[in-house]
């Protein structure tokens, strides 16, 4: 699963390549109307599925030998409802499939004001396994670009190495705000080295999204969901970054965007972080699911949606200071996420105070504390750690590291080096 082109259908190719050279049978329920359609009136066995298959495609179709790649299966609902038959009736037959909008597909009949599906097509649960597939993340960049060196020292927590060549880490991951993890804007970059290039690319991808938002969803709701989505930088912007409804309109109401909210989270383009009340084990038990603060999946499509231009970015000690730091923060919860580490967040009642992570380690829980730049003075962390005492807290920021007994600062670039 995974939001449109984070390079889910390139993953499948190159596992095939690899793993089943000579015998893989590809279908690809977007562009084939013909299966598309046949997948709509077959019976749900595996055999009944198979049959029409290769019928299609003439290919024989063995299990034990044959690779079976379905992409895009949400618009066959029939076919992922029949995986269930696969796995009970022919487990021998390697079966994988991807789909942009998958985990929309999933829930799909709890959804109001979607074009859903008949309601008799239902998931098998439990009887496929799942793999999240997200951008690039910071190192994956710099193996993509050839600075497969620097990859290495951050894996392999070369500090002494970091920190002597700290100010040409500091520009790749400048750079890698602006150009974010989406395969082709990467690849983009790799090969012209250009950040307006890119920007093309990202404005590609971003369209993209929105012409799938028109195909699936209908009415008022897809205002809702075009507004929440472009709404994630200038929220981000705020100083107090909670999510405020009254920013989409005036008037505007939780309940009137819960299905939308939902809708993006389930197509995997947004990151909601709810507050907790108190930074305590477990963490879920203090989640308070009305207070909550939302990211968009990749760094760089948030500097294409805010029009940041790339030498804001890239001017040195003033990199991220421009809207609140908001890409020095997307950038860390999308490290999270990618380690999957599920983030909270902390504010008191009482100040303006905010850490912007909370995390939940193997015995305790710490905060993480992002800064988007080196002069630092981290009040909120001063306020959470007044109250709490926590063993351990981190800072993540442009400046160097600083292990110490009250707090841990580590780079934006090293995140990938710290263990949590």
């Amino acid at each position: 699963m995974g939001a449109r082109q984070v390079g889910k259908t390139w993953l499948m190719e190159e596992f095939s390549r690899v793993c089943y050279p000579e015998d893989t049978v590809k279908v690809n329920f977007m562009t084939d109307d013909v299966l598309r359609d046949a997948m709509g009136h077959v019976n749900l066995d595996a055999q009944s599925v198979v049959e029409v298959i290769e019928t299609v495609t003439s290919r024989k179709i063995v299990a034990g030998r044959t690779l079976l790649m379905m992409d895009e299966i949400q618009e066959a609902p029939r076919a992922l409802t029949a995986l269930k038959f696969f796995q009970e009736q022919m487990p021998q037959l390697a079966i994988i499939v991807a789909g942009s909008l998958l985990g929309v597909a999933v829930n799909r009949n709890r959804k109001k004001g979607m074009r859903e599906k008949p309601a008799r097509v239902s998931f098998p649960v439990g009887k496929v396994n799942f793999l999240d597939v997200r951008p690039m993340t910071f190192v994956e960049f710099l193996d993509a670009i050839g600075e497969t060196g620097k990859s290495a020292a951050i894996r392999g927590e070369k500090w002494s190495v970091m920190e002597s060549m700290s100010p040409s880490f500091e520009d790749l991951v400048r750079k890698y705000a602006l150009v974010g993890g989406m395969p082709e804007a990467v690849l983009t970059y790799s090969l012209t080295h250009n950040l307006a290039d890119v920007r093309k690319v990202q404005q590609e991808i971003l369209l993209a999204y929105d012409e799938d938002f028109a195909k699936h969803i209908e009415g008022a709701m897809l205002q809702k969901v075009r507004l929440l989505w472009r709404s994630v930088p200038a929220q981000l912007a705020k100083e107090n970054k909670k999510f405020i409804y009254t920013a989409l309109r005036e008037g505007a109401r939780a309940r009137e965007y819960e299905v939308a909210l939902e809708w993006l989270e389930d197509a995997g383009m947004v990151c909601r972080v709810n507050r907790v009340t108190r930074p305590d084990l477990p963490l879920k038990a203090y989640e308070e699911f009305g207070a909550f603060k939302l990211y968009a999946h990749d760094v760089g499509l948030v500097s294409a949606m805010s029009e940041l231009p790339p030498s804001v970015v890239l001017d040195g000690n003033k990199a991220f200071t421009h809207a609140k730091g908001m890409l020095a923060e997307q950038l860390v919860l999308e490290e999270l996420v990618a380690r999957d580490v599920h983030p909270y967040y902390w504010s008191p009642d009482d100040t303006r105070a905010e850490v912007e992570f909370v995390v939940q380690g193997e015995r305790a829980v710490f905060p993480i504390e992002v800064k988007a730049e080196k002069n630092l003075k981290a009040k909120s962390l001063k306020i959470y750690r007044e109250r709490f005492s926590p063993e351990r807290c981190l800072l993540f920021s442009m400046d160097k590291r600083s292990p110490g007994t009250q707090v841990d600062g580590y780079p934006l670039y090293a995140i990938a080096a710290v263990r949590l």
